[in-house]
Protein backbone atom coordinates (compact mmCIF):
# COMPACT_ATOMS: atom_id res chain seq x y z
CA UNK A 1 0.00 0.00 0.00
CA UNK A 2 1.19 3.43 -0.75
CA UNK A 3 2.22 6.09 2.17
CA UNK A 4 -0.15 8.42 2.64
CA UNK A 5 0.76 12.01 2.43
CA UNK A 6 0.44 14.53 5.39
CA UNK A 7 -3.43 14.87 5.02
CA UNK A 8 -4.70 15.36 8.72
CA UNK A 9 -4.31 19.29 8.48
CA UNK A 10 -5.98 19.67 5.15
CA UNK A 11 -9.65 20.62 4.37
CA UNK A 12 -11.66 17.04 3.59
CA UNK A 13 -12.70 17.56 -0.24
CA UNK A 14 -15.65 14.82 0.12
CA UNK A 15 -17.39 13.79 3.04
CA UNK A 16 -20.06 11.10 3.35
CA UNK A 17 -22.00 10.69 6.85
CA UNK A 18 -24.66 8.30 7.70
CA UNK A 19 -25.24 7.03 3.59
CA UNK A 20 -28.13 4.77 3.36
CA UNK A 21 -29.34 3.62 0.34
CA UNK A 22 -31.99 0.62 -0.93
CA UNK A 23 -32.27 -0.90 -4.61
CA UNK A 24 -35.52 -2.18 -4.09
CA UNK A 25 -35.79 -4.75 -1.53
CA UNK A 26 -31.95 -4.63 -1.47
CA UNK A 27 -30.31 -2.38 0.89
CA UNK A 28 -26.95 -0.95 -0.79
CA UNK A 29 -26.02 1.26 2.49
CA UNK A 30 -26.38 1.04 5.55
CA UNK A 31 -24.60 4.15 8.08
CA UNK A 32 -21.90 4.03 5.11
CA UNK A 33 -19.48 6.91 6.11
CA UNK A 34 -16.29 7.94 4.16
CA UNK A 35 -13.69 11.18 4.50
CA UNK A 36 -11.18 11.90 1.89
CA UNK A 37 -8.71 15.22 2.07
CA UNK A 38 -6.76 16.87 -0.79
CA UNK A 39 -3.55 14.55 -1.67
CA UNK A 40 -5.02 11.47 -0.51
CA UNK A 41 -6.01 8.84 -2.76
CA UNK A 42 -8.47 6.01 -2.11
CA UNK A 43 -9.47 2.73 -3.96
CA UNK A 44 -12.90 0.78 -2.71
CA UNK A 45 -13.63 -2.47 -3.79
CA UNK A 46 -16.24 -4.76 -3.53
CA UNK A 47 -17.83 -7.90 -4.97
CA UNK A 48 -20.11 -7.03 -8.17
CA UNK A 49 -23.44 -5.74 -6.89
CA UNK A 50 -22.07 -4.31 -3.72
CA UNK A 51 -22.60 -0.71 -5.09
CA UNK A 52 -19.27 0.70 -5.98
CA UNK A 53 -20.55 2.54 -9.02
CA UNK A 54 -23.91 3.54 -7.03
CA UNK A 55 -21.71 5.14 -4.32
CA UNK A 56 -20.27 7.22 -7.16
CA UNK A 57 -23.02 8.39 -8.51
CA UNK A 58 -24.42 9.20 -4.99
CA UNK A 59 -21.39 11.74 -5.02
CA UNK A 60 -21.96 13.11 -7.98
CA UNK A 61 -25.58 13.89 -7.23
CA UNK A 62 -26.74 11.32 -10.09
CA UNK A 63 -28.13 9.53 -7.10
CA UNK A 64 -30.16 10.63 -3.90
CA UNK A 65 -29.87 8.73 -1.24
CA UNK A 66 -33.01 7.81 1.46
CA UNK A 67 -30.73 9.22 4.41
CA UNK A 68 -27.31 10.66 4.93
CA UNK A 69 -25.01 13.26 3.68
CA UNK A 70 -22.55 14.06 0.78
CA UNK A 71 -20.59 17.12 1.16
CA UNK A 72 -18.03 18.01 -1.59
CA UNK A 73 -15.68 20.46 -0.74
CA UNK A 74 -17.81 21.38 2.29
CA UNK A 75 -21.23 21.60 0.18
CA UNK A 76 -23.58 18.62 0.57
CA UNK A 77 -24.83 17.57 -2.82
CA UNK A 78 -27.70 16.10 -1.31
CA UNK A 79 -31.22 17.68 -1.84
CA UNK A 80 -29.12 20.54 -4.61
CA UNK A 81 -31.09 22.11 -6.96
CA UNK A 82 -30.16 21.05 -10.47
CA UNK A 83 -28.45 24.24 -11.71
CA UNK A 84 -26.75 24.60 -8.37
CA UNK A 85 -25.51 20.87 -8.42
CA UNK A 86 -24.14 21.08 -11.85
CA UNK A 87 -21.71 24.23 -11.08
CA UNK A 88 -20.72 21.82 -8.44
CA UNK A 89 -19.98 19.41 -10.12
CA UNK A 90 -18.55 21.71 -12.87
CA UNK A 91 -15.92 23.17 -10.49
CA UNK A 92 -15.33 20.69 -7.54
CA UNK A 93 -15.10 16.94 -9.46
CA UNK A 94 -13.76 15.58 -12.27
CA UNK A 95 -14.37 11.79 -13.54
CA UNK A 96 -12.96 9.54 -15.63
CA UNK A 97 -14.76 6.11 -16.72
CA UNK A 98 -13.77 3.17 -17.96
CA UNK A 99 -13.75 3.60 -21.37
CA UNK A 100 -12.46 7.11 -21.19
CA UNK A 101 -16.30 8.10 -23.02
CA UNK A 102 -14.38 10.61 -24.91
CA UNK A 103 -15.98 11.99 -28.25
CA UNK A 104 -14.23 10.11 -30.69
CA UNK A 105 -14.72 12.49 -33.89
CA UNK A 106 -13.01 15.01 -31.66
CA UNK A 107 -8.99 15.64 -31.23
CA UNK A 108 -7.65 15.00 -27.93
CA UNK A 109 -7.31 18.38 -27.57
CA UNK A 110 -10.87 19.31 -28.42
CA UNK A 111 -11.96 16.80 -26.01
CA UNK A 112 -10.05 18.23 -23.16
CA UNK A 113 -11.39 21.75 -24.02
CA UNK A 114 -14.98 21.11 -23.97
CA UNK A 115 -14.70 20.50 -20.31
CA UNK A 116 -13.42 23.88 -19.65
CA UNK A 117 -15.63 25.60 -22.07
CA UNK A 118 -18.91 23.50 -20.60
CA UNK A 119 -17.95 25.82 -17.38
CA UNK A 120 -17.89 29.02 -19.19
CA UNK A 121 -13.35 29.08 -19.53
CA UNK A 122 -12.45 31.71 -21.46
CA UNK A 123 -11.77 29.65 -25.02
CA UNK A 124 -8.17 30.86 -24.85
CA UNK A 125 -7.29 29.79 -21.18
CA UNK A 126 -9.06 26.42 -22.46
CA UNK A 127 -7.02 25.67 -24.84
CA UNK A 128 -3.59 26.80 -23.23
CA UNK A 129 -4.46 24.69 -19.99
CA UNK A 130 -5.79 21.83 -22.20
CA UNK A 131 -2.14 21.63 -24.12
CA UNK A 132 -0.34 22.23 -21.35
CA UNK A 133 -2.03 18.88 -19.55
CA UNK A 134 -2.26 16.69 -22.74
CA UNK A 135 1.66 17.52 -22.83
CA UNK A 136 2.10 16.65 -19.19
CA UNK A 137 0.81 13.61 -19.43
CA UNK A 138 2.26 12.57 -22.77
CA UNK A 139 -0.95 12.63 -24.85
CA UNK A 140 0.57 12.77 -28.59
CA UNK A 141 -1.30 15.35 -31.15
CA UNK A 142 -4.05 13.58 -33.27
CA UNK A 143 -6.88 14.90 -35.64
CA UNK A 144 -9.63 12.69 -33.91
CA UNK A 145 -9.49 10.56 -30.41
CA UNK A 146 -9.65 7.21 -32.83
CA UNK A 147 -6.19 7.37 -33.46
CA UNK A 148 -5.16 7.03 -29.67
CA UNK A 149 -4.01 3.71 -28.46
CA UNK A 150 -6.64 2.88 -25.11
CA UNK A 151 -3.47 4.20 -22.65
CA UNK A 152 -3.79 7.22 -24.85
CA UNK A 153 -7.17 7.75 -24.68
CA UNK A 154 -7.23 6.82 -20.88
CA UNK A 155 -4.46 9.67 -20.01
CA UNK A 156 -7.05 11.93 -22.25
CA UNK A 157 -9.60 11.58 -20.25
CA UNK A 158 -7.71 12.19 -16.85
CA UNK A 159 -6.86 15.53 -18.85
CA UNK A 160 -10.15 16.49 -19.06
CA UNK A 161 -11.11 15.17 -15.51
CA UNK A 162 -8.44 17.96 -14.44
CA UNK A 163 -9.29 20.77 -16.80
CA UNK A 164 -11.31 22.54 -14.50
CA UNK A 165 -8.61 22.03 -11.72
CA UNK A 166 -10.81 20.14 -9.24
CA UNK A 167 -11.05 19.27 -5.78
CA UNK A 168 -11.89 15.48 -6.15
CA UNK A 169 -11.06 13.43 -8.64
CA UNK A 170 -13.29 10.08 -9.42
CA UNK A 171 -12.20 7.10 -11.69
CA UNK A 172 -14.82 4.17 -12.02
CA UNK A 173 -12.57 1.12 -12.80
CA UNK A 174 -10.70 3.38 -14.70
CA UNK A 175 -7.79 0.40 -15.77
CA UNK A 176 -11.38 -2.40 -16.70
CA UNK A 177 -10.15 -1.89 -20.35
CA UNK A 178 -6.89 -1.44 -20.49
CA UNK A 179 -4.09 -4.75 -21.06
CA UNK A 180 -1.63 -5.33 -18.31
CA UNK A 181 1.13 -2.85 -18.81
CA UNK A 182 -0.90 -0.07 -19.92
CA UNK A 183 -2.98 -0.80 -16.68
CA UNK A 184 0.41 -0.59 -14.11
CA UNK A 185 1.15 2.76 -16.26
CA UNK A 186 -2.33 4.44 -16.04
CA UNK A 187 -2.64 3.03 -12.32
CA UNK A 188 0.84 5.11 -11.32
CA UNK A 189 -0.19 8.23 -13.38
CA UNK A 190 -3.90 7.99 -11.73
CA UNK A 191 -2.28 8.06 -7.83
CA UNK A 192 0.19 10.32 -8.80
CA UNK A 193 -2.63 12.68 -9.32
CA UNK A 194 -3.18 13.59 -5.75
CA UNK A 195 0.27 14.77 -4.76
CA UNK A 196 0.66 16.87 -8.19
CA UNK A 197 -2.33 18.47 -8.31
CA UNK A 198 -3.26 18.73 -4.59
CA UNK A 199 -7.05 16.90 -4.94
CA UNK A 200 -8.57 13.58 -3.61
CA UNK A 201 -8.96 10.37 -5.34
CA UNK A 202 -11.66 8.23 -5.03
CA UNK A 203 -11.32 5.30 -7.00
CA UNK A 204 -13.55 2.00 -7.61
CA UNK A 205 -11.71 -0.93 -8.58
CA UNK A 206 -12.34 -4.38 -8.97
CA UNK A 207 -8.51 -5.03 -9.11
CA UNK A 208 -6.76 -5.49 -5.81
CA UNK A 209 -3.14 -4.61 -7.95
CA UNK A 210 -4.99 -1.51 -8.68
CA UNK A 211 -6.43 -0.67 -4.65
CA UNK A 212 -3.36 -1.39 -3.03
CA UNK A 213 -1.64 1.31 -4.97
CA UNK A 214 -4.12 3.90 -2.77
CA UNK A 215 -2.83 5.41 0.56
CA UNK A 216 -6.26 3.45 1.49
CA UNK A 217 -7.98 0.72 0.33
CA UNK A 218 -12.09 -0.01 1.59
CA UNK A 219 -14.05 -2.86 0.79
CA UNK A 220 -17.85 -1.97 0.71
CA UNK A 221 -19.49 -4.91 2.05
CA UNK A 222 -22.60 -5.69 4.22
CA UNK A 223 -23.70 -1.81 3.28
CA UNK A 224 -20.80 -0.18 4.75
CA UNK A 225 -16.82 0.71 3.87
CA UNK A 226 -14.52 -1.60 5.74
CA UNK A 227 -10.74 -1.21 6.08
CA UNK A 228 -8.34 -3.40 4.13
CA UNK A 229 -5.09 -4.02 5.80
CA UNK A 230 -2.24 -4.56 3.36
CA UNK A 231 -1.58 -7.83 2.61
CA UNK A 232 -4.87 -9.03 3.66
CA UNK A 233 -7.15 -10.81 0.97
CA UNK A 234 -9.65 -8.63 -1.32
Amino acid sequence: MATAHDTETTQPVLEIAGLAHSLGARQLFSDLSLTLRAGESVAVTGASGSGKSTLLSCVLGLIRPAAGSVKVAGTDVVGLRPARLAALRAQSVGMVFQFGELLPELSPLDNVMLAALLARTDRRDARDRARQLLDDLGVPQAETSEELSGGERQRTAVARALINEPVLLLADEPTGALDTETRDRTAELLFDLPRRYACGLLVVTHDPGIAERADRTLRLEEGVLKPVLSGAPE
